[in-house]
């Protein structure tokens, strides 16, 4: 079984290819956590994850959603990641997990694909974007035969700046950076609601016509990239920039 979380597509694209090498079921947490569906969840042979970085780990409400649900099944897991650049030491917090849920852990991967966090960071040119899945195409396969070959993944890099990433910074990240009040919808806004059905946490509504932000967000950026007519925005800090969604 292969379960995803994924806020503009990258994960869900990996998800999917890794599925056609491997054959396994694919699921998604977008789905579970907006219907607040912790069930028993019965997996046979094996256990993939594939999930967005933030900040150098899993996102916390996968994290938690992991935590809260009932897994049936106590087999090899993977953890595979999306990032822009790298996973830190994503390792030793995703082995932890493992350990508390009685997982097998069998290693952590990471997939370099489009960055999407236009809060902090410049979406790449078309050019860039074809280059970056150029190469990460043959990761993805690389570790899909390994998890169809029920084979560990390779150790990750493990320096002290992947130390201090994935620890300190990543405590910082959310309390810092991770605020639904800047967000906002402008006069381009047609009230479609698209917004709405697209945010995993079910975080906004629309009021008078035009979305409103509630606390639970977790920065998936899905919101402000699937807009159909640009029209949210996240303070300055997105005015002008590109969006860019997995549409492959």
């Amino acid at each position: 079984m292969i379960l995803y979380f994924s806020g503009t597509g990258n994960s869900k694209y990996v998800a999917e290819q890794i599925a056609k090498i491997t054959n396994d079921e694919l699921v998604s947490i977008n789905e579970k956590i907006q219907k607040n569906d912790t069930d028993k969840i019965t997996v046979q042979d094996r256990l993939v994850f594939v999930v967005p970085t933030y900040a150098w780990r899993i996102p916390r409400v996968v994290r938690d959603w992991i935590t809260k649900t009932d897994f049936w099944y106590d087999e090899n897991t993977w953890f595979v990641m999306t990032c822009g650049s790298e996973i830190g030491n994503a390792e030793k917090y995703n082995k932890m997990l493992c350990n508390a849920k009685g997982f097998n852990y069998m290693g952590s991967a990471g997939v370099v694909m489009p960055e999407n966090y236009i809060a902090m960071f410049d979406s790449p040119t078309e050019e860039e974007i074809e280059e970056i899945f150029t190469k990460a195409d043959k990761e993805i396969e690389k570790i899909a035969n390994l998890i169809k070959e029920n084979k560990p993944f390779a150790t990750p890099r493990n320096n002290l700046q992947d130390k201090f990433m994935s620890g300190p910074v990543n405590m910082l990240f959310y309390p810092m950076f991770v605020k639904a009040k800047g967000f906002s919808a402008n006069d381009k806004c047609t009230s479609c609601g698209k917004c709405v059905k697209v945010c995993p946490l079910n975080n906004i509504e629309l009021k008078n016509g035009k979305p409103t932000w509630n606390k639970k967000c977790t920065h998936c950026m899905a919101c402000i990239s699937y807009c159909p007519t640009n029209a949210i925005e996240y303070g300055k800090k997105t005015v002008g920039k590109q969006r860019y969604k997995c549409e492959r």
